[in-house]
C-alpha cells in the first residue's frame, strides 16, 4: 500500500548535494532506489534523483520496522528517506562518487510508489537496453544519469542565452506557430484549418520573416529559444523539431553579429565547460573550405586536407584524370599518412563503395605497403608521370592516397565524406578539443538539376555581396552572398546573413530565382510591401540549441540531448505518433485520406 506525503515531509537536500561538511546534519531525501544490498543485519540502498546518488544505511538493531520495510525495497521504488548523515568510515568510502563520503543513517522510511520490475534497465553505466526499445520506454531512459546530464546543461545553457543577449539589449518576443508557407530549403508541415476550409497553416521552419518585420518594427535587437520544424529526412544531427537560439540585429554589420554570437559561445563554454574559447574565432571561406576540405563545415582538428593535381596529370597516360580536367573538372587526392597496414584492399573497395553512393564514378588508389607503390593506375602512366604524382604528395612508405576525378560538385564532397570517415577509422580526432571557425562569403545560388533552375543557397532574403550585384542575371553562379556559418568540429552550429532592405533588389533576387510577379505577390507581397515603408539595415542568425548542446556533452546523436525524439521515419516510438485521425476531426476539417496500396500493405 502506497504511503502519501504529509507536511512534515520536506526534501532538505537532493542526494547528489551531500558531502564530508553535511556530516552530523538529519536530512529528508527523496527519489528512486537504484539498487539495493541486503546484508543481513544492514540494509544499504542507493537512492537516485537527478543530481546524482546517496547511499542510505538501514540497522537492523537501531529501527526494527524500518529495517523491515527496507528489505521490501526493489529498483525503481519512489521513496522518502530521512536520518542523520554520517562518515562511511576509511575503509568504505567510494572516491568514484561524489557523494562517496557520506552515508544517510535512515530512521524514517516511505515509500510513495511500489515499481514492477521495469523493462528496461536504468543503469548508471550507460544504456543496456537497444535504442528503439530505450525510446519505447523514454520516460524510463530519461532516468538513466547520463541523459538527465544532458538535459541539466541543455536547461543551463538556454538561461545563459537569456542573461548574455537581455544583457546585451535584445527582446525577447515570441512570433507565430502557425504561418503562412513561405520556402525556405525543406518541406513545411502543414496545419488544416476548419475556418478556412481547403486551406492551411505551416509550423515554421524558421521565424525568419517576423523577426525581419520586427526590425521594420523598430525593436532594434530580437532574441528568441524559437522551435522550429522542417519535414526533411532525418540523421544524427537533424531533427523535424528542434529549437535555435534566434536573433536579428538592426543597424548591425555581419562583424557586429559575429562578434555578439562569439561573446555567447565564450561565456558558456567558460562557465559550462571551463574552456577558454580563442576570440576572434578563425575565417575561412566557403570556396576554401571546399577545396582543402571538401565540406561546407569542416572539421580541422586534424589534417588529411585535400590536394588538387589537375595540372600535375592533365597531359597524363591515364585518360580518366586527363578527361577530367579537360572537361572542366578536376583530379583530386587525399592522403591517409601510415595508413597503409589498416587499409588494405577490402577496406579500400568498401570506401569505393561509398564513393559511388555519393556520385563518384569510383575511387583510385596509391598503397605503399610493400617495397614498391601499388598504384590501381599505374600502367596508364610513365615512370616519370608516376613519380611525380608521389611526389607532389610527398607520399612516404606506409601512407596511401585516394584519388576522384570529375566536376568539382562531385569531386570535393566525395573526398570530404572520405576524409571523415578515414579519420574516424584511423583514430585521428583528438579528444577534449573545439575547434570553431566562421565559414563565409557562400554562394547565393545553388544550380537545382532536378528542377533547372537556380535555387538560394540560404534563403532568398540574403543580402549579395555588393561586387557581385552586377551578375545577378548574368553570371549567378559566381554570386557570393553576405552569409556565414559557425562551424565546430565538423558540425555546422550557427547560419545567418546580412538581409535585404531594399524591396526592389529583393524583387530582383526574386525574379533571379525564377518567381513571376504572380508568385512573389503571393508568396511574399507582404513583406516586399513592408519594406517600403522605411527598413534599417539588419542580419541575423539562427543557433542550433539542440547541436550545441551535443557537441558540448559529448554525445552521439541529437537524440541523447532531447527529451522525447524521433527516430529516422520522424515517428515517436513511445506514444506511437503519428497516428491516424478521428473520421469526424477529418470531416470537420474537409479532409478525406485516400489509402495507397503501400498503406495497405503495411495495415
Amino acid at each position: 500500500m502506497a504511503e502519501f506525503l504529509s507536511e512534515n515531509d520536506k526534501r532538505t537536500n537532493y542526494c547528489g548535494t551531500l558531502s564530508g561538511k553535511d556530516i552530523g546534519k538529519r536530512v529528508c531525501v527523496m527519489g528512486w532506489v537504484q539498487r539495493c544490498r541486503d546484508l543481513g543485519a544492514l540494509v544499504f540502498v542507493d537512492l537516485r534523483d537527478r543530481t546524482g546518488i546517496l547511499q542510505l544505511a538501514f540497522d537492523g538493531d537501531s529501527v526494527p520496522e524500518i529495517f523491515a520495510k527496507a528489505r521490501t525495497l526493489r529498483a525503481e521504488y519512489v521513496i522518502v528517506a530521512k536520518g542523520e548523515v554520517r562518515s562511511r568510515g576509511e575503509g568504505a568510502i567510494n572516491p568514484n562518487m561524489p557523494t562517496g563520503e557520506v552515508e544517510v543513517a535512515v530512521d524514517e522510511l516511505k515509500i510513495l510508489s511500489a515499481a514492477q520490475t521495469p523493462p528496461i534497465e536504468v543503469s548508471a553505466e550507460g544504456r543496456k537496453a537497444k535504442e528503439e526499445t530505450a525510446l519505447r520506454y523514454r520516460y524510463l531512459d530519461l532516468r538513466r544519469p547520463e541523459l538527465q546530464k544532458n538535459i541539466l546543461l541543455r536547461h543551463r545553457l538556454a538561461n545563459i542565452a537569456r542573461q548574455y543577449y537581455y544583457e546585451n539589449g535584445f527582446l525577447e518576443i515570441e512570433t507565430p506557430m502557425m504561418i503562412k508557407a513561405t520556402p525556405e530549403g525543406a518541406r513545411d508541415y502543414l496545419v488544416p484549418s476548419r475556418v478556412h476550409p481547403g486551406k492551411f497553416y505551416a509550423l515554421p521552419q524558421s521565424p525568419q520573416i517576423y523577426k525581419q518585420l520586427l526590425m521594420l518594427s523598430g525593436f532594434d535587437r530580437y532574441i528568441q529559444i524559437a522551435r522550429c520544424f522542417r519535414d526533411e529526412d532525418l540523421r544524427a544531427d537533424r531533427q523535424p523539431e528542434f529549437t535555435q537560439i534566434d536573433l536579428e540585429m538592426s543597424f548591425a554589420t555581419q562583424e557586429d553579429i559575429m562578434a555578439m554570437n562569439e561573446g555567447f559561445i565564450a561565456r558558456a563554454f567558460r562557465e559550462l565547460l571551463g574552456v577558454e574559447v580563442t576570440l576572434p574565432m578563425r575565417r575561412m571561406t566557403y570556396a576554401e573550405a571546399m577545396s582543402r576540405f571538401g565540406s561546407d563545415k569542416p572539421d580541422t582538428r586534424y589534417g588529411m586536407e585535400i590536394e588538387d593535381l589537375s595540372d600535375t596529370v592533365k597531359n597524363c597516360g591515364f585518360s580518366v584524370f586527363a578527361d577530367a580536367v579537360a572537361n572542366g573538372g578536376s583530379v583530386r587526392a587525399i592522403v591517409a599518412k601510415g595508413a597503409a597496414a589498416q587499409l588494405t584492399r577490402k577496406e579500400i573497395d568498401k570506401l569505393t563503395e561509398h564513393a559511388k553512393g555519393i556520385g563518384a564514378k569510383g575511387l583510385a588508389f596509391i598503397r605503399w605497403n610493400d617495397e614498391e607503390p601499388n598504384c590501381s593506375f599505374g600502367k596508364f602512366l610513365t615512370p616519370a608521370e608516376n613519380a611525380e604524382i608521389l611526389s607532389r604528395l610527398a607520399l612516404e612508405k606506409g601512407d596511401v592516397a585516394l584519388f576522384v576525378a570529375d566536376k568539382n560538385r562531385v569531386v570535393l564532397p566525395t573526398l570530404g565524406a572520405l576524409r571523415t570517415i578515414l579519420a574516424k577509422k584511423l583514430d585521428l580526432i583528438p579528444e577534449g578539443r573545439f575547434d570553431f571557425l566562421w565559414i563565409t562569403e557562400f554562394p547565393f545560388f545553388e544550380w537545382n538539376e532536378e528542377t533547372g533552375h537556380w535555387d538560394a543557397m540560404h534563403h532568398p532574403f540574403t543580402m549579395p555581396l555588393e561586387e557581385c550585384l552586377p551578375y545577378l542575371e548574368s553570371d549567378p553562379g559566381s554570386v557570393r552572398a553576405k552569409a556565414y556559418d559557425m562551424v565546430l568540429n565538423g558540425t555546422e552550429l550557427l547560419s545567418g546573413s546580412i538581409r535585404i532592405t531594399d524591396w526592389q533588389l529583393q524583387e530582383k533576387m526574386f525574379r533571379a530565382l525564377g518567381l513571376t510577379p504572380a508568385d512573389i505577390e503571393r508568396k511574399f507581397g507582404f513583406l516586399v510591401e513592408a519594406y517600403k515603408y522605411g527598413a534599417p539595415p539588419h542580419g541575423g542568425s539562427g543557433m542550433g540549441l539542440d547541436r550545441l548542446t551535443m557537441v558540448m556533452t559529448g554525445a552521439e546523436s541529437l537524440r541523447d540531448v532531447i527529451a522525447f525524439p524521433k527516430v529516422q521515419n520522424a515517428s515517436e516510438l513511445m506514444s506511437g505518433c503519428p497516428s491516424p485521425a478521428d473520421a469526424a476531426a477529418l470531416s470537420d476539417l474537409g479532409i478525406t485520406v485516400v489509402k495507397t496500396e503501400e498503406d495497405e500493405e503495411n495495415t
